[in-house]
């Protein structure tokens, strides 16, 4: 017995709400893919996760499913992203989900999209140099925004694979190659060093970390993430043991769950900027004129174009002003290193 047309059209949704569009599939069974919005879907964004199948890139792609301000979330990987996509999928939120397995499908996982998530590479493994480390991830990075600039070159970029203080400069020469460089849409995920600032002076405060905002600049590893103690919401003062406990502590944690929860609390002001949301102000590592290097973390004013203001640094303590030195003379060789890499 052959299935009715409203069977047909069922079935044809659902495969295209979990699978992208593929030759193979639409030979193999008869049906033409349709627009997998459901009825009734949310208005909103359209967002891509590159590397959605890692440590960072599941928990990303479940946090920014429930995100109400996104209407399509599309989930690409070289490995797993089909059964991470059917996980996600199922979440009865608005965002309807697509998932995108393989070089092949990069371009259809970018395409239209309004912001494009980058936390794809691979951890550095017994063996494994800092350098082939480098190597890996910066091949990843440059292909994947060769994808971007092809197919969605108005998109707003949130780079957060490591090294950050090397990625957004490769990113930038890839854009600057294809012609597509807006540096007002390109931005280094440092929310993770903010996050952490904040709940580390909670603890010494002794107040909800919701309520305190530390301004963290600088770069996004090691010595070049500076938190600027002295300018802490609401005020507060710090002794020299406290100032260095906390700087130590804010410059040599991490996880990835953390990072992926950061990631989405960037994600989500972007997305209020583009909604045109006003004063959504966050740090993030950007093209910048603050110190006399190209790149540099701060906090920036975000809006429909992306990056609508830089703010300056304020006001720094002798503590600061010596940590700032050491802060950009790593990330002088960390931003060259990222540039060389594409002009070899």
């Amino acid at each position: 017995m052959q299935p009715n047309g409203d069977a047909n059209q069922r079935i044809a949704t659902i495969s295209a709400h979990l699978n992208p569009r593929s030759l193979q599939m639409e030979e193999s069974s008869g049906l033409q893919q349709v627009n997998c919005r459901a009825k009734g879907g949310s208005s909103g964004f359209r967002v891509a996760i590159l590397g959605a199948a890692g440590g960072i890139g599941q928990p990303l792609a479940m946090l920014m499913k429930m995100n109400p301000l996104v209407s399509a979330l599309h989930l690409y990987d070289v490995v797993n992203s089909p059964g991470v996509t059917a996980d996600i999928s199922h979440m009865d939120t608005g965002a309807v989900v697509r998932g995108f397995l393989g070089q092949n499908q990069l371009e259809n996982a970018l395409t239209g999209m309004d912001l494009v998530i980058i936390p794809a590479g691979v951890p550095r493994k017994p063996g494994m140099t800092r350098d082939d480390l480098f190597n890996i991830n910066a091949g990843i990075v440059k292909t994947l925004c060769e994808g971007v600039a092809k197919c969605c070159p108005k998109a707003i970029v949130n780079l957060i694979s490591n090294p950050v203080n090397s990625t957004v400069p490769i990113a930038a020469e890839v854009f600057k190659k294809a012609g597509t460089y807006d540096p007002k849409r390109l931005l280094g995920v440092t929310m993770l060093d903010v996050v952490r600032a904040n709940t580390f002076v909670a603890e010494v405060l002794g107040t909800d970390p919701r309520e305190v905002d530390v301004p963290v600049v600088g770069g996004h590893a090691g010595v070049t993430i500076l938190p600027l103690l002295s300018q802490v919401k609401p005020p507060c003062s710090f002794t020299r043991e406290e100032t260095d406990y906390l700087t130590t502590r804010i410059q040599n944690g991490g996880t990835e769950v953390v990072e992926a929860y950061a990631a989405v609390r960037f994600a989500d002001a972007c997305l209020r900027g583009l909604r045109g949301d006003g004063g959504v102000v966050q740090c993030a590592f950007v093209a910048s004129q603050v110190t006399e290097l190209p790149f540099f973390a701060s906090k920036v004013r975000l809006g429909r174009t992306g990056i609508e203001d830089i703010h300056p640094l304020g006001p720094l303590n002798e503590y600061e002003r010596i940590g700032l030195d050491k802060a950009k003379k790593e990330l002088a060789s960390s931003i060259e290193k990222g540039v060389s890499f594409i002009k070899k």
